[in-house]
């Protein structure tokens, strides 16, 4: 894992008060092939349980690297989309098989892709792969047998959706991860040593996370306290633990905060300001107005593209930074690709003269051609053809002369 840092904005760390986390996925990393396993057998037990799919969804085997995060279900058609920063389709999967370059002009053309628009469902967080490549499975099998009963493409988006969000929100996903915590949770003391020094500096940290306060314990326990040199426990990390944020409600809503007690979890109303500790709900804007910044003072990381940063960056003006993961796979697969890039760009040059080359010789063959047509017309005028009647009565070697 890489530890590097991209930026599209000058970023002076120096003028940051706070320094806000997202728990899972960007404090707390997870073994994400073995989480969405979890989450994709779960989803095929309910399709077919309660939602009536076929029974030959159970022999389905999961491919972490049908999808990644980035990538759009298109819900009427069932296809899985690719899309550049232009949101331009690149590429395109009907099933688990890509649609050729003709196809994909025939079906799209000059689209360009509306993430507002409810045809499209965006994949904008790691806890969706599983959903998109249980998509592009489902969409195969129903494409290979019409004698098999499934609803239609759009259904079968908000039935994946529907179960997932039901897997995530009952706590069967979390329950399987509490007991065997090591399967799936990453333990990286390079993050503590991380935070610790942060500390040092003076740097305020606060955690930001939709999870309830006991799985956040839990987690933190685990993966923070076995490394911590400087301080006892996690809690001595940060100022602020605001859990079941609700995001990106939490951005744009003023939802009340409720004071958690961090040794058995319970909670109060709490009336006033809210001062260091722990806490469930709230919104942004008391929280930045109480901790007595500027919204450009808080840098907040997190993964989630629409809930931790387009979000809040339409509804506040926090400084955002995103964990992406993917780049590693990126990064290593375009240093492998450098050699083949070498010599594409080396060909390239030699080909440009000879393109230009080409480019000349064309405009002068065209110039050409409409000089003839343009003598050719002239010389076909009424005038000049009477002319020509006139020296067809004459010998060859008579001349007149005006």
């Amino acid at each position: 894992m890489s530890n590097k840092v991209y930026v599209n904005r000058t970023l002076n760390l120096k003028k940051i008060k706070y320094l806000g986390l997202d728990m899972d996925h960007t404090l707390i990393r997870y073994k994400s092939e073995n989480f969405e396993k979890l989450a994709y057998t779960h989803m095929i037990q309910r399709l077919v349980d309660q939602k009536g799919y076929p029974q030959i969804l159970l022999s389905l085997k999961f491919d972490h690297n049908i999808a990644i995060r980035g990538l759009v279900i298109d819900r009427p058609r069932g296809n899985l989309l690719k899309l550049n920063r232009y949101a331009s389709i690149r590429a395109a999967l009907h099933g688990t098989k890509p649609l050729d370059f003709k196809t994909l002009q025939k079906i799209y053309k000059s689209t360009y892709i509306d993430l507002n628009s409810d045809d499209y469902l965006a994949i904008d967080t790691a806890f969706s792969i599983s959903m998109a490549v249980l998509y592009s499975q489902v969409i195969e099998v129903k494409d290979s047998d019409p004698k098999l009963t499934f609803p239609n493409y759009s259904v079968v988006a908000d039935d994946l959706l529907e179960v997932l969000d039901d897997l995530h929100r009952d706590g069967t996903l979390k329950n399987i991860v509490r007991k065997n915590l090591e399967h799936y949770l990453i333990k990286d003391p390079l993050v503590v040593e991380g935070l610790e020094k942060f500390k040092r500096h003076e740097k305020k940290i606060f955690l930001l996370t939709n999870s309830d306060f006991h799985y956040t314990k839990l987690l933190l326990d685990y993966a923070i306290n076995p490394f911590l040199k400087d301080h006892k426990d996690w809690s001595e990390l940060f100022e602020y633990v605001i859990t079941f944020a609700q995001k990106p409600k939490f951005f744009y809503e003023e939802q009340r905060f409720l004071s958690v007690d961090p040794q058995n979890g319970t909670m109060t109303n709490i009336e006033g300001k809210i001062i260091p500790g722990v806490y469930q709900g709230g919104g942004a804007k008391k929280f930045t107005r109480e901790i007595q910044v500027q919204g450009d003072d808080i840098l907040y990381l997190g993964d989630h593209i629409y809930g931790d940063i387009l979000r809040l960056k339409k509804d506040c003006n926090w400084r955002t930074a995103m964990v992406v993961e993917e780049l590693d796979i990126e990064i290593e697969q375009n240093k492998k690709a450098e050699p083949t890039n070498q010599e594409i760009e080396h060909l390239m040059k030699k080909k440009e003269p000879m393109e230009d080359r080409l480019t000349l010789l064309t405009t002068e063959k065209i110039d050409e051609q409409h000089k003839a047509q343009k003598l050719s017309k002239e010389y076909k005028s009424p005038k000049n053809i009477e002319l020509s009647k006139m020296l067809t009565i004459f010998p060859s070697n008579f001349f007149i002369c005006y």
